[in-house]
């Protein structure tokens, strides 16, 4: 593939991209395999990387998915390239590139990375999260035993089972919501962290389908957009206010306990 070809194959995924260009660098890069310069929206690929055309259109896709968070944020300046609106981003339109041809999944094409995939799931993916959901029942029991005994439940988890309370909540929640296991214990956390059930088992249906965990937060776990409504400034400027009269007292009692001193 050449320059050009790589372009078009990009903008087949995202028509209304602002503009871009893509460089070939000619050279083989022993530290990145691309790169993306904001200041000239360029694309950068060390073609001499590449084992195949199919390896590059994923850098390429990648770098693509730089500029598309660059030219689509309210900000002039990303202090984080890689975050997980990146992360999702790029799930996306990896996802859209299979389904159009334009790069192929070497994981679900590979029988190597099938199998080794089923041997993982099987073996410790799966386990964990049957593992963790069984620890959810038996702390919902000692939650029972507590409450008939007297005793305190978080006490019981602090300092018998050395266990943080959060983390025992979120094991109580996965099991009293029936969360399915098959999506592993770090994607069971997050679904349980949802607190409206529907949303929860869309979340869900979300991690069956094989999306990934960038992609889920995003969907269901993104931050409100920041509200500057006229009452929410006000308010952030008499909370800045009275800190600002709180230390200045403060400052005000250390300065005459300098001047006692010195004097």
């Amino acid at each position: 593939m050449n320059q050009d070809q790589v372009k078009n194959e990009l903008l087949r995924l995202e028509k209304k991209a602002a503009g871009f260009t893509v460089t070939f660098s000619g050279k083989k890069s022993d530290k990145v395999d691309g790169l993306y310069k904001p200041e000239t929206c360029e694309i950068i690929l060390h073609n001499k990387n590449f084992i195949n055309d199919n390896s590059l259109m994923y850098t390429a896709i990648h770098e693509f998915a730089h500029h598309l968070q660059f030219t689509k944020s309210d900000t002039t300046v990303l202090s984080r390239a890689h975050t997980n609106i990146f992360w999702d981003m790029l799930h996306r339109l990896l996802l859209s590139a299979e389904e159009m041809g334009i790069y192929t999944n070497v994981f679900r094409a590979d029988g190597r990375f099938v199998e080794l995939t089923k041997k993982l799931r099987e073996k410790f993916i799966n386990v964990e999260g049957d593992l963790m959901k069984e620890f959810g029942k038996l702390l919902l029991d000692a939650w029972s035993l507590c409450r008939e005994t007297g005793a305190s439940f978080d006490d019981y988890v602090d300092r018998e089972l050395q266990l943080h309370r959060r983390s025992a909540k979120t094991l109580m929640s996965i099991f009293s919501r029936d969360i399915d296991t098959g999506i592993g214990f770090e994607n069971m956390k997050t679904v349980a962290s949802i607190k409206d059930d529907d949303r929860m088992m869309m979340a869900q249906k979300s991690f069956l389908n094989g999306h990934s965990p960038d992609m889920v937060k995003a969907e269901f776990m993104g931050r409100k957009k920041h509200d500057d409504s006229l009452e929410k400034l006000l308010s952030e400027r008499t909370r800045i206010e009275r800190s600002i009269e709180r230390l200045t007292g403060e400052l005000l009692k250390i300065e005459m306990k300098i001047s006692g001193i010195s004097g």
